[in-house]
């Protein structure tokens, strides 16, 4: 195995163990995630240095595998940077059971944002409770009440926010730098994962035997809500499973899109 795997479902077939999930971990992969996991480190302390340790830099954790790499690195090493999750109301049963293993495990409450009740009832109503499938549109539409607008709660008052970003994942997310102005909230985004493969986020979970999300063993590699995430199959990109029926170069959820 090397990083050019893919977190793709092979075409025939039972159930197999997802190879991606389980990388080699060969002599050049281990020192790769050491050195780059040294550099993740040097970055969030430094930016800590420089915006604030009262939680002014914070990171938003999806609890996706890229996310657990960033969670496992600032809890373990006791960085000064605030972690806080997003509960749309509709994530997978197994995403609720990976952040409770979360809480267990570094001993921690989560900070929790949740969208507006009163919005989302009357986006329902108004439209349905699966409307997001009958257009772009009404699928931001409802991100917008679930998601984005959790996260401007959530990032008022910051100076940065982290994300566990991979400029590999999607035609959406080329030329990912690990540090921008997100001039739509603005404040300072890091992305301090940009240049890691996926095997190498993988190759740190296990050898760091960081819990992550059950779904990704059933060859879920992005995972959001639960009516908008499916897994994937050989010849597909990576992020085929968020919004599958939509064009590729529209599958961002609004969350990380750029702002003139």
């Amino acid at each position: 195995m090397n990083a050019s795997v893919s977190m793709l479902r092979p075409g025939t077939g039972g159930a197999p163990r997802n190879p991606a999930t389980h990388p080699e971990l060969t002599p050049e992969l281990r020192e790769s995630v050491v050195a780059k996991t040294a550099a993740v480190v040097d970055l969030l302390q430094a930016v800590v240095a420089e915006l604030g340790s009262e939680g002014e830099v914070t990171f938003a954790n999806s609890f996706g595998a890229e996310d657990m790499v960033l969670t496992d690195i600032i809890l373990s090493r006791k960085l000064q940077v605030e972690i806080f999750s997003l509960d749309t109301g509709r994530l997978p049963a197994e995403t609720y059971k990976l952040m409770g293993e979360v809480e267990q495990r570094y001993r921690t409450r989560l900070k929790v944002f949740f969208p507006d009740a009163t919005a989302v009832e009357h986006y329902v109503r108004t439209e349905g409770i699966n409307a997001f499938y009958d257009s772009v549109d009404l699928r931001k539409a409802c991100c917008q009440v679930r998601k984005v607008e959790p996260l401007r709660r959530a990032l008022a008052g910051k100076k940065a926010w982290v994300t566990g970003q991979r400029a590999a994942q999607s035609t959406t997310r080329s030329g990912l730098p690990l540090r921008e102005f997100d001039a739509g909230n603005g404040l300072e985004k890091l992305n301090p994962l940009s240049d890691w493969t996926e095997a190498e986020v993988w190759a740190y979970l296990r050898l760091n035997e960081v819990p992550y999300n059950a779904l990704h063993d059933q060859f879920f590699p992005s995972i959001g809500c639960a009516p908008c995430t499916r897994g994937v199959a050989v010849g597909e990109d990576v992020r085929a499973g968020r919004w599958w029926w939509e064009d590729p170069t529209s599958k961002e959820c609004g969350l990380h899109v750029k702002k003139d």
